[in-house]
């Protein structure tokens, strides 16, 4: 049976970054995602944007699963979500944390994403199939890694439906996390995050933020490039490309790929995999 794919998109800013999306949303359904998700800024700025990419993913005819991020948040403004999406027979969501914007003090009446998970069932029972956030190098705020993966498993028992995890290139990782999350009782699919690499000077700077660690051995050869894209891009295609022939070969349920709003390495890589 071939593996399902996911990819995710996030709320362009410009009338140019909404027809951009619109192209390369097109040229990504060729794949059959199972499902396209769509960011959410931090504290909800992003909402009314993020809502109308999903309205449009929905009525092009595709699955369209919106991030939910409920720090900064009151249950009624999640309510009040909610029940836009369920109007718009939204049937999937991303349950998140996220970040509180910067300058705000008060993380609302949200501390977690279980919370969170919590109270989108409370609200609207089974309506919603529900995403959370997984971390196989870690969550970098948490505490240590047993705090992380004690947190993962009460989002889960919360009533996540699947867990999509932060980008890696370390299978180990991820194999070692799910392995872990299974003794925890863990029962649900943990989709690999995938993200291609187009540069490195960013990828490395995001990488730094987030927590993810790229090896040595790809940091040293990526270097060698210098400011030869080209290279970078072929090499970059290679390395994702093999990280995803070995998580799958392992047993991983699908892949989901953060694609930038781009579409040309997300399609090679899955033609090369054969999942077009």
């Amino acid at each position: 049976m071939k593996p399902e794919i996911s990819i995710e998109f996030f709320p362009p800013q410009t009338p140019e970054g909404i027809e951009k999306l619109r192209s390369t949303r097109a040229t990504l359904a060729k794949l059959q995602p199972s499902f396209f998700s769509v960011t959410y800024g931090a504290g909800g700025s992003t909402r009314e944007r993020t809502f109308n990419v999903v309205k449009e993913i929905a009525a092009e005819g595709f699955d369209a699963a919106p991030h939910l991020s409920c720090i900064g948040s009151t249950r009624e403004s999640i309510r009040e979500i909610l029940n836009e999406y369920k109007s718009a027979n939204i049937k999937r969501t991303v349950a998140l944390r996220g970040d509180l914007p910067s300058g705000m003090a008060e993380t609302g009446e949200f501390r977690y994403a279980n919370e969170l998970v919590e109270f989108i069932r409370a609200e609207t029972g089974d309506w919603f199939s529900i995403e959370v956030a997984a971390y196989p190098e870690w969550h970098p705020q948490a505490r240590s890694p047993k705090d992380d993966l004690e947190a993962f498993a009460r989002k889960v028992k919360a009533g996540a439906n699947s867990a999509i995890t932060q980008y890696f290139y370390n299978t180990d990782a991820y194999f070692h996390f799910v392995d872990e999350a299974r003794a925890l009782g863990v029962d649900v699919p943990i989709v690999p995050g995938i993200m291609p690499i187009a540069g490195f000077t960013k990828l490395a700077r995001f990488s730094d933020a987030c927590g993810t660690d790229i090896p040595r051995w790809m940091r040293k050869k990526f270097e060698s490039y210098g400011d030869d894209a080209d290279s970078i891009r072929a090499f970059g295609l290679d390395v994702v490309t093999e990280l995803c022939e070995r998580l799958l070969k392992g047993g991983a349920p699908g892949l989901h790929f953060y694609c930038m709003n781009q579409a040309a390495l997300t399609t090679e890589i899955c033609h090369r995999l054969k999942l077009d």
